[in-house]
């Protein structure tokens, strides 16, 4: 049964317009007057206030000239593009993006890593290679790769996942313990040298790897611009991001039939039309449509949350997103990672410009499906000066920590980092990207992505996207706890 807008409004009314109803993790913010990180360290007067030292510590530059970190951490390379090998040969894709982990045998960690690469091969110098039985589209340059990493990082094996797919951004791990690979790409047979249609999500398994033959492209999800997916682990709800732009990208919520039962290689067997595909539609407390999330500028923030069914969820002849009026339903730009915790989904809007409503230097939203509603936990206002260390923006992948918080992946300006933010709206930095692709005079630092925490939680993954790095970090990891 759908929350109506009146219903929402009347319980609102007895929360504070809504305030009151924030989701069990608490309000997530680094708005103006929040504590924040200042370049270098951490703020001395935040430590003041906390009475204890928030984060990590200052970053120490990298003499390798590749990850700076707290005193105490340290990372090792699992995989670099050009460099490190299949075990069939070739060297490792390039463009490292969303990953998961899984519990491998013997006590190794899995990872299935997704390589974002759009276009033909020929593009590429490090496309992910056609292993025969795994290829989708032969025209298509990306892919996955599975990586197996002992115990101790002293020995790595990686393989071919799946190949042949288009700008395989992020995705998500299922509660059955696969892997969902976006593509982030909607070439039709015939575009760009493609000869299968395109914009599509795979399931990809990790441990099987008979089940990854004759990959076949989950349609009932939709075709668009995917980005990433998460599983309702109660409901079987899957929630799906769409990163675009003219118009801004949608917010989507697939219901499987009734008789779907989720598992390893259920969803192969899926009709395309199986289930109902909807977009997000929000309101705000008094009732009132909400055209875009950018239009939320204080953290707390809730909007209450129905769902309008796609008329045509594989885009025959229109675009998903172009099939409803802007009155109909909520855009948002640059829809990116997503990640299941807390009864509900975390949700990242990277940033927003001239398209949106409101600028902004990125948001996370989290949806409560129990109570259909979307709550503003991050917001990060437009940073006037990106070149500059200090400041965060443009957060991309992201996870839920073990210790507490999130850990967020940059996609920004200028300098990028993975940072943490607390459950009390307090930020700080984890590491710092200092491998330079640009010149000494125009330096240029490539994105983090992929940030996931192996399954005993005592090391962080993340890649640098270019050239293609992944790094396990350790250190000494501790709960970040609330400000007393």
């Amino acid at each position: 049964m759908p929350l109506s807008r009146r219903d929402f409004a009347k319980r609102s009314a007895y929360t504070g317009a809504g305030v009151a109803l924030v989701g069990s993790a608490g309000v997530l913010a680094t708005a103006p007057g929040a504590l924040a990180v200042e370049p270098g360290g951490v703020d001395a007067a935040a430590e003041a206030a906390v009475g204890r030292r928030l984060g990590y510590g200052p970053l120490v530059p990298d003499p390798k000239g590749i990850l700076a970190l707290p005193a105490g951490f340290s990372y090792q390379i699992i995989t670099h593009s050009g460099v490190t090998r299949l075990e069939s040969g070739e060297t490792t894709p390039s463009n490292h993006d969303g990953t998961a982990t899984f519990d491998g045998p013997r006590g190794t960690t899995l990872l299935v890593n997704n390589h974002e690469l759009k276009g033909p091969r020929h593009k590429w110098p490090r496309p992910v290679p056609l292993v025969e039985g795994l290829v989708y589209d032969p025209a298509a340059s990306g892919g996955c790769t599975v990586v197996e990493v002992s115990r101790h990082g002293d020995h790595v094996t990686e393989w071919v996942g799946i190949a042949g797919t288009s700008t395989n951004c992020a995705g998500g791990r299922t509660p059955w313990g696969t892997w969902l690979t976006c593509e982030e790409n909607t070439d039709r047979a015939g575009q760009n040298g493609m000869t299968k249609d395109h914009g599509y999500v795979f399931e990809v398994d990790p441990y099987d790897r008979r089940a990854n033959l004759d990959p076949q492209p989950i349609k009932a999800l939709g075709r668009y611009e995917h980005e990433a997916v998460v599983v309702d682990t109660k409901r079987g709800h899957f929630y799906l991001t769409e990163d675009a732009a003219g118009p801004n990208g949608l917010l989507y919520r697939w219901t499987p039939p009734h008789d779907f039962r989720p598992g390893r290689g259920r969803l192969r067997g899926l009709a395309d039309d199986a289930g109902v595909l909807k977009a997000a539609q929000c309101f705000d407390s008094g009732g009132n449509f909400v055209d875009d999330l950018s239009r939320a500028t204080r953290t707390g923030t809730v909007y209450g949350v129905d769902w309008a069914e796609v008329p045509d969820r594989d885009a025959r002849t229109v675009p998903v997103r172009r099939q409803f009026a802007d009155s109909q339903v909520t855009r948002a730009r640059k829809l990116e990672g997503m990640w299941w915790a807390d009864g509900g989904a975390y949700i990242v809007s990277s940033y927003a410009r001239e398209e949106s409503p409101a600028a902004h230097d990125g948001q996370v939203w989290f949806y409560d499906p129990r109570r259909r509603t979307l709550t503003l936990k991050v917001l990060l206002g437009v940073d006037a000066e990106p070149g500059k260390d200090g400041a965060f923006d443009g957060p991309d992948n992201i996870t839920v920590s073990p210790y507490g918080g999130l850990v967020i992946a940059e996609d920004g300006e200028g300098v990028q980092h993975l940072f943490g933010a607390t459950d009390d709206g307090r930020t700080y930095p984890i590491a710092r990207n200092d491998l330079n692709i640009g010149t000494a005079e125009e330096p240029e630092f490539s994105e983090f992505t992929g940030v996931v925490f192996a399954p005993d939680g005592r090391t962080l993954f993340a890649n640098i996207q270019d050239p293609g790095i992944m790094l396990a970090i350790t250190g000494p990891w501790r709960r970040q706890r609330r400000e007393s």
